[in-house]
């Protein structure tokens, strides 16, 4: 697959307590009930950050109030060419609520499963960073 990759806003909610928002992916999607950090792609001309602000507001009801880019990766799923682009926000506006019908849960140490793969190595990046600031 040579397709130019899929830029995708994803965004972790970071609490002070360092709990984070994963969601579940609804049925009729790739991975349907696959737990992942909740976001979605990036439209044309749109910004990563405008993009995230966006997807959390229809997903989760959720205003981003401000996030901090975190890291990029890349992933090859068989049905799509992803580049995540990941941000952590401290600071947003509203309790989140699963307005595409999606189960979402907050977690200290991970505990529902089946992750998204390319989730799996940001658990434990995340993990690093969290033990960084206690």
């Amino acid at each position: 697959m040579n397709a130019k990759p899929i830029d995708v806003a994803v965004g972790i909610l970071l609490q002070a307590n360092g709990d984070v928002l994963l969601g579940q992916r609804p049925a009729g999607k790739p991975y349907a009930g696959y737990w992942e950090f909740p976001g979605g792609k990036v439209e044309p001309g749109e910004s990563i950050l405008d993009a995230l602000k966006r997807e959390f507001f229809e997903e989760l009801g959720v205003t981003i109030l401000s996030a901090e880019p975190w890291c990029g990766v890349e992933y090859v799923y068989p049905h799509a060419h992803v580049r995540l682009h990941f941000y952590i926000s401290r600071d947003w506006q509203g309790e989140p609520q699963g307005l595409e019908g999606q189960a979402f849960a907050w977690q200290g140490s991970v505990a529902v499963s089946p992750l998204l793969p390319a989730t799996i190595p940001l658990l434990e990046w995340l993990d690093m960073l969290r033990h960084s600031i206690d």
